[in-house]
């Protein structure tokens, strides 16, 4: 559980000073900027998941392994990978950087052509980074992660996004802020891995040892490929059919909405080798409760956030960027309900993997995929920021549908408790009634008032329709003895109703 909090709060950080830097220049620089600058992040995500060839997937499993059978070859297994990322991210940098013109043609915007050589110098130092933490998970740390790359990197990013601003410097300055960032989160990173010897100078190539690992990578790289695909792809052809202001307009909306799988994504990261153990002893109803308790609290911690972003898009969108995004409003709104979707569904996926069944995940995540790819084919020429949306959320939907029915078929395993089924539709029912009153709120602070009423309403709800399990009361036993506070009266409130 302290884990669990430490890795949420470093998520949190991230995605917290990340997003200031987007809305900085966001409200700063003109949307057409603000959309090369996403499509510029965009282009460059692309080459990373490139590439590091499924390395920080497999790495963390391949080391765990070696330490157990063969602990004499993890410097060589380490190194070899390290190598492999340097010369296949330094050929990427240079086929990119020669290829900028023909890249600028596809989404025909100038500003590209300017903006892209400099990031793309970030290429190797983000893709090594990457590794590296991969690295310092095989050997069960978190620190590195949490440390470097979610908390010192977006606060270096922020600090250098306020001085581009403050400075009033060209839009190009961004990219070098971005550049710097990356390659000094990455010294310190490799400075504090050598400090610790996880690190060791004995750089040497093991063929063999490479070989292996790319083979085992390969499914791995494909699968981070189409991750890739589910998310970016609305960006991408957004650039394509359309121009740079209206991604720009689009992503507005994206970044709020992807705020909505915050705690999703805190609790996958130790999901896996959490209830794996339960998987090998055979104890799947105990698998599956927990599988069911974590889903009900990720819809619940959500649903606050997703009410304000939901009911109230306009006044979200100018609040955090400004009124010349509101054209966006409607696209945060649909994109809400395919992001909160996801999260009602908890983390179908990792149960998959958990029970063995990785080639259905992959065959989900194909199909969502190639799905997005078509719907944003049709839909964007015809119904542009709308469509795209449209596209994703269709696909999350999709994808969610068939990891949570094969996760079922495989194992009897679903998040669907009868109490958390309960909470779904008081949720539907007081969204339903707050979305037919059509209220006129024109201020944040009386938006964020009417949401806390809301979910105040809903967890009263819950407790008289006695929605409370038994596993929640233990939930908050661990959270009171790891944070050492005193949750008495709450829990006392909660064994009432259970």
């Amino acid at each position: 559980m302290r884990g669990t909090g430490i890795v949420f709060a470093g998520v949190v950080i991230s995605m917290f000073f990340g997003f200031l830097s987007r809305i900085l220049i966001a409200r700063n620089f003109s949307i057409d900027e603000y959309g090369v600058y996403n499509l510029a992040l965009t282009i460059l995500s692309i080459a990373i998941t490139v590439a590091t060839l499924g390395f920080p997937n497999s790495l963390p499993r391949e080391i765990v392994f070696y330490r157990e059978k063969d602990p004499s070859k993890i410097n060589k297994l380490i190194s070899t990978a390290l190598i492999i990322v340097v010369l296949s991210s330094i050929l990427l940098m240079v086929f990119l950087i020669l290829e900028t013109e023909n890249i600028v043609q596809i989404f025909k915007d100038g500003k590209l052509s300017q903006v892209l050589p400099i990031i793309v110098f970030t290429l190797p130092f983000s893709a090594l980074t990457n590794v590296l933490i991969s690295i310092s998970q095989g050997f069960g740390r978190v620190r590195e992660k949490i440390y470097f790359q979610n908390i010192i990197y977006p606060i270096i990013y922020l600090l250098l996004v306020i001085s581009v601003i403050f400075l009033n410097l060209n839009f190009s300055f961004i990219f070098f802020a971005y550049t710097i960032s990356q390659i000094f989160t990455f010294l310190i990173l490799i400075i504090n891995m050598l400090k610790m010897k996880i690190l060791c100078f004995e750089l040497s190539l093991d063929l063999t040892l490479g070989k292996k690992l790319v083979v085992f990578s390969i499914p791995l790289f494909f699968a981070g490929i189409l991750s890739f695909v589910m998310g970016w792809t609305d960006t991408l052809m957004l650039g394509y059919y359309k121009n740079s202001e209206v991604v720009g307009l689009y992503n507005s909306a994206s970044s709020i909405a992807r705020l909505l799988t915050i705690f999703l994504n805190s609790i996958s990261f130790l999901y896996v080798p959490l209830v794996s153990s339960f998987y090998i002893q055979g104890k799947l109803n105990e698998m599956g409760r927990i599988y069911q308790i974590l889903t009900k609290w990720i819809f619940s911690l959500t649903l606050p956030l997703f009410t304000l972003i939901f009911l109230f898009s306009k006044i979200v969108i100018a609040f955090f960027f400004g009124g010349r995004y509101l054209e966006a409003s409607r696209v945060l709104e649909i994109l809400a309900l395919g992001f909160m979707f996801h999260a009602s569904t908890g983390l179908n996926g990792s149960n998959l993997i958990i029970i063995g069944k990785s080639r259905l995940n992959l065959a989900g995540t194909s199909f969502a995929a190639l799905l997005n790819i078509i719907l944003n084919f049709v839909l964007i020429p015809v119904y542009g920021l709308e469509g795209a949306a449209i596209a994703t959320t269709m696909s999350y939907f999709v994808l969610n549908i068939l990891m949570s029915f094969w996760l079922y078929k495989n194992s009897k395993i679903h998040p669907f408790s009868w109490n958390y089924v309960k909470s779904l539709v008081i949720s539907f029912i007081l969204l339903g009634i707050l979305k037919s009153l059509n209220l006129n709120v024109d201020n944040i602070w009386y938006a964020v008032l009417v949401s806390i009423v809301f979910v105040g309403v809903y967890f009263l709800l819950l407790l008289f329709s006695k929605s409370i399990d038994n596993e929640d009361i233990d939930l908050l036993l661990t959270v009171e003895k790891n944070l050492g506070v005193d949750l008495t009266l709450l829990k006392r409130i909660l064994k009432k109703f259970i």
